[in-house]
């Protein structure tokens, strides 16, 4: 029913530039706060960015400065500029997002992921 639909991703040079982006799709109420997260391999999934519905980010010490992250309300995407990308951002970029959907007369809010996306950065 509801999906996070990610694109974007791809092979870039260390100090080059990507842009990765997420669209919701599906039986929608509202969309809260949505965000970015990365899984290298071997390793923990991290917060990279997050934003809110009023648009109030927050980023990791390690790509603030690095990345963007925005978000349009009216075509329910979120994106994330990436740039001075570095080796150590490879990793499976996660979208995720609070969705409220509609359960009968009632409203319920749950979190929803994305399927991932491929970023390599090489030296």
């Amino acid at each position: 029913q509801v999906q996070l639909v990610e694109s974007g991703g791809g092979l870039v040079r260390a100090g080059g530039s990507l842009s990765v982006s997420c669209a919701v799709s599906g039986s929608v109420f509202s969309i809260g706060d949505m965000g970015w997260y990365r899984q290298a391999p071997g390793k923990q999934r991290e917060l990279v960015a997050t934003i809110t519905s009023a648009g109030r980010t927050n980023y990791a010490d390690s790509v603030k400065g690095r990345f963007t992250i925005s978000r349009d309300n009216t075509k329910s995407t979120v994106a994330l500029q990436m740039n001075s990308l570095k080796p150590e951002d490879t990793a499976v970029y996660y979208c995720n997002a609070r969705i409220s959907t509609h359960q009968g007369f009632r409203i319920r809010a749950e979190d929803y992921w994305g399927q991932g996306t491929q970023v390599t950065v090489s030296a």
